[in-house]
């Protein structure tokens, strides 16, 4: 690859994950507000430095779930893997619907590499998977229960 291509695969890449970690946490949220959880997304949390440095060290939204004690857990499991649907255009490669961006020279495999990075569940999102059940049962009086980030 020459300098510029390079260069260009940098920013491919950073723009797509800027983007996939803004759809990563939209889809935690899809899934909440589907069900009707109350829950709030904090757009670029703890931004104390800005939100320039807020998004340089990758905290660009937050989802923040208020499930009551009757919200089943299988509901914030769900919400918690959902980010994985992000992968679901790639499902299309082997029935021949779109091409493989692996194949091909250029960018389009750096935004398809970042866009998957995206779709992978986050610790605390297994942390949520694994653990629902506790998080439900440490509902405190205002409904909050640990974000998945």
């Amino acid at each position: 690859m020459t300098p510029i291509e390079l260069i260009a695969a940098a920013v491919v890449l950073a723009l797509t994950v800027s983007l996939g970690l803004v759809a990563h946490e939209l889809a935690h949220a899809a899934v909440l507000r589907a069900a009707s959880v109350p829950h709030e997304i904090d757009w670029f949390p703890g931004q104390t430095g800005g939100v320039l440095h807020a998004g340089l060290r990758g905290q660009w939204a937050v989802v923040r779930p208020r499930p009551g004690a009757e919200t089943p857990t299988w509901l914030l499991r769900l919400s918690a893997m959902m980010p994985l649907a992000l992968v679901t255009p790639l499902a299309l490669i082997p029935a021949g619907v779109v091409s493989d961006p692996f194949a091909v020279e250029g960018v389009a495999r750096f935004a398809v590499l970042g866009w998957m990075a995206c779709a992978l569940p986050s610790p605390q999102d297994f942390s949520v998977l694994w653990h629902a059940d506790a998080a439900l049962a440490s509902v405190t009086g205002d409904g909050s229960v640990p974000e998945h980030a």
